[in-house]
């Protein structure tokens, strides 16, 4: 029985944690948290314990890349990242996905619309990993790509200690 309870401890070891960043139109929260996080990660040598990806709750932006303003805070602070794009979140995403996280709280309400019922407690904002949890602005509306760019990295930071601890 011993040698059955290490073969899947190893197992569990082994298996990547799957984590899906959230936000309205997919261009400028969640995609700099998708490489703000895989930066972080990769610095850390933990890249091949980790799939990260980043969509959308609404059909706007389906299809857009990275919002300029993204792009030049990722670029000023030399977070690499890769033309893509934007995305929707899909019901199957919620069985798919170790932790589903979102920027603020209509992010939440939003994504629960979709996935459903939050069974498995993978559903919340990425600032609850932080000392100070809270909602990160849409800087397509604020246009402080500054104050974002600071929140997620901070939300980042909280849940990768969050995760090691695991």
């Amino acid at each position: 029985m011993k040698e059955y309870e290490n073969y899947i401890e190893n197992e569990i070891k082994k298996r990547k944690i799957k984590v899906l960043f959230v936000c309205l139109g997919n261009i400028c929260r969640s995609p700099m948290a998708e490489f703000i996080f895989k930066d972080m990660i990769n610095k850390k040598g933990l890249n091949d314990k980790f799939i990260v990806k980043s969509v959308a709750t609404s059909y706007e932006e389906i299809g857009n890349d990275i919002h300029y303003g993204a792009k030049e805070k990722l670029t000023q602070k030399n977070i690499p990242f890769t033309k893509r794009k934007a995305t929707i979140i899909t019901a199957e995403d919620y069985n798919n996905y170790d932790f589903i996280i979102g920027m603020e709280e209509s992010n939440i309400k939003n994504i629960k619309r979709i996935v459903g019922e939050d069974f498995d407690n993978k559903i919340s904002k990425l600032l609850d990993y932080s000392d100070n949890p809270r909602d990160i602005a849409d800087p397509w509306y604020t246009g402080n790509f500054e104050i974002t760019y600071n929140d997620i990295v901070e939300g980042c930071n909280g849940l990768i200690n969050y995760l090691i601890k695991l």
